[in-house]
């Protein structure tokens, strides 16, 4: 799920403040490049996100014995799928 423009905006905001106030980052004019960079990880991350869960979805839609979403089954091998798409994609040690 895509969060909107505003949203993105205002987590840049807050991630950015929470730098700052733990001195990891200085306040300059470089503030707006440095919110403009979060906005772009935070987009990049929601991508990737929803392209893991496509591919898991497909995955399960692909079983000759349909999987009612939302079952226990499906939410069985969703997360095992999932799981798995985040080992390959190196997102968590396998």
């Amino acid at each position: 799920m895509m969060l909107s423009e505003d949203k993105i905006s205002h987590l840049s905001h807050v991630l950015l403040k929470g730098l700052m106030e733990r001195n990891l980052v200085s306040a300059t004019e470089e503030e707006g490049k440095i919110r403009a960079e979060i906005k772009r990880n935070i987009i990049s991350e929601l991508k990737i996100g929803e392209e893991m869960d496509s591919a898991v979805r497909k995955k399960i839609q692909s079983f000759s014995k349909k999987v009612v979403e939302g079952s226990s089954e499906w939410d069985i091998l969703y997360r095992k799928f999932f799981r798995e798409e985040e080992v390959k994609r190196g997102r968590v040690p396998g």
